[in-house]
């Protein structure tokens, strides 16, 4: 991304250091920046590579306006890297040139041992360095071979499995996709040896038998057959029937399972809806599809809210998956701003009167039920006291008083959420012998309950999420000033290790709906937090009204 305005490899390059240590190490240095970024100069073979348009390469001396930096920084590679191998460093303090090749191999021991982190720089949208990468990867970056043994579970407890292609075929699915052509693609690596084409293996989650007819990899969009996969490489099946993301695959009789590395939980939600309403259905299909494929994606209906929540990593992950929804399956869709799950409750005693009646020839409907309303303590739900006496409402209807108190409670109060702390009282009542019915009964409840409520003082409940910020230090007041402007109790602080601090505090849920964006913006992108709901707690006066007005807005649309 050094094409981008204000791009800085050297700044990139300090927050690095500052973060993972000394063994941060440039392989090679941009040879330009922002607009005027042309190349790259390769450190190990002192010299530069030059890109046309097409993302072709042309090898050039060191522009001589940086040799001196160059030279430098080449230096300081080689110091790094010659750590990792006590004969090549004794060489190289006494002054012996070291090839290429000899710096590589021993660059590979050291990221393999964790020791050295090379660092390359390059443009995707100019085609900068995107071949140097993927050659960068494969020279350097350990051998699955060379790697621990994986761990898996048995039925007799954890064992190690070796890298070992003439082991016994054991492979991990790691990604799901739908093609609109062949169906579900399945990708897969295999840990234990080697798999061919029609080899039948078990899903040890679901039992089921699976053929594995054509094994490929992927090139872009195209599939290139292969006659085997060994240990330690990856490739891709089409049509299995019953095998997901996570699961793994192993001879039948074998029930061993790999551990999947479980997706972060999502950062950002938003809510959709179809640009068209008769796409409901193949809305939820597409969606059904993509969270298939994507174990960090999450999809859900909010019965309370009545919208699609869409959650994930942020706001890139989002728009990818609502990108893929318009383009494999068709759907467009918009968004809105998610609604705020408020509750209702009361802060004082009140009475009323409930009264149903209805004649409309022959029998009618009439009941009549009185109910006092008192606030409990918060979380303290919903409370039914009878305290009918001297049969005032027959006891076959009491219940139904309790179910339309109940259900008017649950339907809003008046300000449209869902009443919660309250107690109701059944104290007095009136009924006729022919005309009471447990459905008048049931609407005098209901009717007494809604009076009653807009006299007891009606307040709004917010909810409120327990947020956990880590950010490095120097972030740490910009994070907490922050957080207090979006009404935030900080509860405390303390040191997460390497430069960070941990920052817990009590944020209203409003506040922090979209909190990884501006997050990153204070940030820079080194801020990570989690949020989960904690309690309801009573929304201040003066966001009361805006709140009712908003909310009522939106009934009437």
């Amino acid at each position: 991304k050094l094409d981008r305005e204000r791009a800085s490899f050297q700044r990139t390059l300090d927050d690095l250091r500052d973060r993972f240590g000394a063994g941060v190490a440039p392989l090679e240095l941009p040879i330009g920046e922002e607009g005027g970024f042309r190349g790259v100069a390769d450190l190990l073979a002192d010299e530069a590579l030059l890109y046309d348009d097409s993302g072709a390469a042309t090898r050039a001396e060191i522009p001589e306006d940086m040799a001196e930096v160059e030279a430098r920084v080449h230096d300081n590679l080689v110091e790094g890297i010659v750590v990792a191998d006590d004969a090549l460093m004794e060489r190289y303090l006494e002054g012996e040139t070291l090839s290429p090749k000899e710096l590589e191999e021993t660059l590979a021991k050291g990221v393999a041992a964790a020791s050295v982190f090379p660092v390359v720089c390059g443009s995707a949208t100019k085609l900068i360095g995107v071949d140097r990468l993927a050659s960068i990867v494969c020279q350097v970056g350990p051998s699955p071979v060379d790697r621990p043994p994986a761990v898996v579970q048995a039925p007799g407890g954890e064992t190690e499995v070796k890298c070992d292609p003439s082991g016994q075929p054991l492979a991990l699915v790691f990604k799901t996709v739908a093609d609109p052509y062949v169906g579900k693609v399945t990708f897969f690596k295999v840990l234990s040896g080697t798999i061919r084409p029609d080899a039948q293996l078990t899903n040890p989650r679901t039992h089921a038998d699976e053929r594995l007819h054509g094994l490929f990899t992927m090139r872009g969009k195209e599939q290139d057959q292969v006659p085997e996969v060994p240990a330690g490489d990856i490739a891709a099946v089409a049509k299995l029937t019953d095998t997901g993301t996570g699961d793994t695959l192993a001879p039948k009789g074998t029930p061993v399972t790999v551990p999947l590395v479980e997706p972060p939980p999502p950062v950002l939600s938003i809510a959709i809806k179809p640009k068209s309403k008769g796409d409901e259905d193949k809305l939820m299909t597409g969606l059904h599809r993509l969270q298939d494929e994507d174990p960090a994606l999450r999809v859900r209906r909010d019965d309370e809210t009545r919208q699609t929540l869409l959650s994930g990593m942020g706001e890139t992950h989002l728009a990818i998956v609502t990108e893929r929804l318009a383009r494999k399956f068709g759907v467009e869709v918009d968004t809105e701003e998610l609604r705020v799950p408020y509750r209702e409750t009361i802060t004082r005693e009140a009475d009323a009167e409930g009264k149903y009646k209805k004649q409309t020839g022959g029998h009618g409907q009439f009941g009549v039920a009185f109910v006092r309303v008192e606030p409990l303590e918060r979380g303290g739900g919903f409370e039914f006291v009878d305290k009918i006496v001297g049969g005032a409402i027959p006891r076959q209807f009491i219940p139904a008083v309790e179910k339309g108190v109940a259900e008017a409670m649950q339907t809003g109060g008046v300000y449209g959420y869902p009443v919660v702390d309250v107690r109701v009282t059944c104290f007095d009542g009136k009924y006729h012998p022919v005309d009471s019915s447990e459905m008048s009964f049931k609407m005098a409840g209901s009717l007494g309950f809604k009076e009653a409520m807009a006299k007891a003082g009606p307040v709004l409940l917010e909810p409120v999420s327990l947020l956990e910020v880590t950010v490095p230090t120097a972030y740490q007041g910009d994070v907490m000033g922050d957080l207090n402007s979006r009404r935030g109790r900080v509860q405390g602080t303390e040191s997460a290790g390497d430069g960070d601090q941990t920052i817990t505090a009590l944020v209203p849920t409003s506040e922090v709906l979209r909190y990884a964006i501006d997050l990153r913006s204070i940030t820079g992108g080194r801020g990570r937090f989690s949020v989960h709901h904690d309690h309801y707690d009573q929304l201040p006066q003066h966001l009361l009204d805006k709140v009712a007005k908003a909310t009522a807005e939106e009934a009437g649309k």
